[in-house]
């Protein structure tokens, strides 16, 4: 047996073969000759048994030892790595445990490849059965171990191996499993966890306190503590921990290369360069015990339903949903692959930054906070970064899903401790945020009010030119081949169809005829599709969601007392009932008859109650009074509700302040003589849609823009408005592309193309446009 074991250390040096000199390992280098020659040095880490590719299929097992009188001329690199094959690495792990001393002969010298990682010998020892052998003997006090670490002589602690009942003891651990405070049935706040060392004993903990900052801030599992005055108690024969008088605990960041950096509430506290080397060793004892996760979370873009997961993410907004449920709104830069629930909540409830762009991008987790969580969710601050643990994801099928789209992703924080759940607060500097932070940078330019196009559905958008037509040109894809198409031209070109090849490869401008089928298009959203236009400056813009318009009317109705106020069409005359308290339903005797020569501007009032108005009464206009004159509110708002239509204003081109506005001499206003009284450039709503066309010899992108009322047989104002017109432009794109479809299965659509080039970043683009086309009755 190639380790020698001894039971008295007085007989270790007696047993050591008298041919073999003792040498230092401070002596050791790359041209050292070490045949008769030993090492005598303390076992401080041994890892576990591998198997090894670089011999054949053999164990291998990496230890360190430590030279414990090294000469007194030198204190650099007395510990040094000792690699063991075979079946000497089987025994090594059986017989030897940490703190034994140890003789060790027959070993060749190589380079250590990790070095610059661990700081320790830039040489370490390689042994196999051959000519190797062992010598050991175990630690006097135990043979699982040390039995204590000095700490500068001001604290001593204890092996988790060496812990008896009904002592107090000062302990460093790797936490393996951890649970955040919860509420006690009493009036404190309890924390689990368990620890372990590299004695590779295994002891629970439970700390009672009231206040949750006393509670150790543990962020993963492999992260180290150090406990001190903590009482020793038995549970089910095994030692159990728990805080006494005088307890504190400080953590530190598990990971091997990030700083040393204290986490504790305790205003002052011991902490000294044995302390910083018992941390670097349990880093480096978790590291090689595979304690540490290596991925502690998992981002939303490798969730998959049904999963627990840990997530770290910033949070967005909050909502209180009912006493048992609070949502929170995240994101963690990365895209789920999967659609994400949306959950419905009052505008006046959200607390945070509108999220609809990012919630259009598939950015935003909505997640569902239960319980005993509800306490440590309220106080959460929006754009704060949150690490939430044994987070469970949900598929849920929506309102009006069609039986083969996806179910939509939910995320549930359940009630309860079970495997650590819970969430807690991250520091914003913590280094556990950087990758985080960078991928968030990525989409710094995201916001809710940007007036440019979807980014998931175009970068750019162009009117084409005018063309002109392409040349005859006999094609394959000619109408007899390939069946009805769905769709009828109606513009007055007579051309030959031609294919998608064709047009690629043709030099615009120009128009053309083809015969394809819908591949995809976007948005999937289709109501995403309705988009603001300025004909004056050509900006387009998103329609603003609920959220963001009621945000902006609170503001307002905070600022200004409630009051109406109307004007009569054909005189100056106005009727003012300002100061009182608004109700859900306003007689027409207050106001009067509502009529489109009537006027009326709506001071003071959130959203809903606008909208309440508009049901009965056209022409309501928003405004706030500022030093003394009457101004729009933000013109992100709509300016003008008639009816259910609301009708929007560009910011660039518009007046920010009336400016001697002309209220009299009109019979009748309509949205575009109110606009120009009021010195507002009206935005005109359209529809925008791109599609990818596909025939048999290619693809290509087209948008759908200046013909797309025409091609829906739809108004876009009215479609704004109209849950019924968004049906029908819905049932049109599920007929172009029945969903769960091959392309075999959809039908061939005739078009008119319109081909053209814009300048895009000094370079010219080609660009398609489906003009002159409609569906067919």
């Amino acid at each position: 047996m190639p380790v020698h074991t001894v039971n008295d250390s007085s007989d270790l040096d007696a047993k050591v073969p008298s041919h073999l000199q003792r040498v230092s390992i401070t002596s050791l280098t790359f041209t050292f000759d070490p045949s008769h020659r030993c090492v005598k040095a303390r076992l401080v880490h041994k890892g576990p048994v591998l198997s090894c590719l670089q011999k054949g299929v053999i164990e291998m097992l990496k230890a360190e030892i430590r030279e414990e009188d090294p000469p007194q001329s030198t204190s650099e690199h007395t510990s040094i790595n000792v690699i063991l094959f075979g079946t000497l690495a089987k025994d090594f792990s059986q017989s030897v445990r940490q703190g034994d001393v140890v003789v060790l002969a027959g070993f060749t010298i190589r380079k250590s490849p990790s070095f610059l990682r661990d700081k320790l010998h830039p040489c370490h020892l390689e042994m196999d059965d051959k000519d190797a052998c062992v010598f050991v003997c175990p630690s006097a006090s135990s043979s699982h171990g040390p039995a204590v670490i000095s700490s500068e002589g001001k604290y001593t602690y204890s092996s988790l191996n060496h812990l008896k009942p009904r002592t107090v003891v000062n302990i460093y651990g790797v936490v393996t499993f951890f649970k955040q405070p919860f509420p006690s049935k009493g009036s404190d706040h309890c924390s689990t966890l368990k620890i372990t060392d590299q004695s590779d004993a295994k002891v629970g903990c439970t700390i009672f306190s009231k206040n949750l900052e006393d509670h150790p801030v543990i962020f993963k599992v492999g992260d180290i503590i150090r406990l001190h005055r903590f009482k020793t108690n038995t549970f089910n024969d095994s030692i159990t921990l728990v805080n006494t008088f005088g307890w504190s605990t400080v953590t530190f960041d598990g990971m091997i290369d990030s700083p040393i950096v204290p986490r504790t509430s305790s205003k002052s506290f011991h902490f000294g360069e044995s302390d910083k080397r018992a941390v670097q060793e349990l880093r480096q004892w978790a590291a090689s015990q595979l304690l540490m996760p290596s991925k502690p979370t998992i981002p939303l873009s490798s969730v998959q339903p049904r999963m627990y997961f840990d997530l770290t993410c910033q949070l967005l907004a909050k909502a209180v949903m009912d006493s048992r449920c609070i949502l929170l709104k995240v994101w963690d830069g990365t895209k789920c692959e999967h659609p994400l629930l949306k959950v419905a909540v009052a505008p006046d409830t959200l607390e945070g930054e509108s999220t609809v762009a990012k919630d259009r991008m598939n950015l935003t987790a909505n997640i569902l906070v239960y319980d005993n969580h509800m306490a440590v969710a309220r106080g959460l601050k929006p754009g704060s970064f949150l690490r939430i643990y044994n987070l469970h994801t949900v598929s849920q099928r929506v309102p009006d899903q069609l039986p083969d789209q996806p179910e939509h992703l939910g995320f549930h924080l359940h009630g309860g401790t079970s495997y650590g759940r819970g969430l807690r607060c991250l520091p914003a500097e913590s280094l556990e945020l950087q990758s985080l932070r960078r991928v968030l940078e990525n989409h710094a330019d995201l916001h809710d009010d940007d007036e440019v196009d979807d980014g998931t559905l175009l970068e750019i958008w162009y009117t084409p030119p005018e063309t002109v037509v392409m040349p005859n040109d006999d094609g394959p894809d000619r109408e007899e081949d390939v069946g009805p198409s769905q769709t009828v031209r109606t513009c007055e070109h007579s051309l030959q169809l031609v294919t998608l090849a064709q047009v690629k490869n043709s030099t615009p401008p120009l128009v053309c005829h083809v015969r394809a089928q819908v591949k995809t298009y976007q948005p999937q959203q289709l109501y995403q599709c309705l988009k603001l236009f300025c004909s004056k400056c050509k900006t387009m813009r998103e329609v603003p969601d609920d959220s963001m318009i009621g945000k902006l009317f609170r503001e307002s109705a905070r600022d200004n007392q409630p009051c109406l106020e109307f004007w009569a069409a054909t005189s100056s005359a106005r009727s003012t009932e300002p100061g009182r308290t608004i109700s859900m339903h306003i007689s027409s005797d207050m106001i009067g008859e509502s009529t489109h020569t009537q006027l009326i501007f709506v001071q003071g009032m959130i959203l809903d109650e606008v909208c309440l108005l508009s049901r009965d009464y056209k022409n309501l206009i928003p405004v706030r009074s500022e030093n003394g004159r009457m101004n729009l509110i933000d013109l992100t708002a709509p300016f003008l509700f008639r009816g259910d239509k609301r009708y929007y204003g560009c910011k660039h081109c518009s007046l920010h302040t009336f400016e001697n506005p002309v209220f009299t001499g009109v019979e009748n206003w309509d949205e575009q003589r109110i606009a120009e009284a009021l010195g507002v450039q009206l935005m005109q709503y359209g529809l925008l849609v791109q599609f990818e066309l596909q025939d048999r010899t290619d693809t290509l992108e087209a948008l759908l823009w200046e013909n797309s009322e025409r091609f829906f047989h739809v108004s876009a104002v009215e479609t704004s408005a109209s849950q019924d017109l968004q049906d029908k432009v819905q049932t049109i794109m599920d007929t172009l592309q029945p969903p769960g479809s091959s392309m075999e299965e959809r039908p061939w659509l005739d078009l008119c193309l319109s081909v053209y080039t814009v300048q895009d970043n000094s370079r010219n683009k080609v660009c398609y446009q489906i003009t002159s086309t409609e569906m067919k009755d």
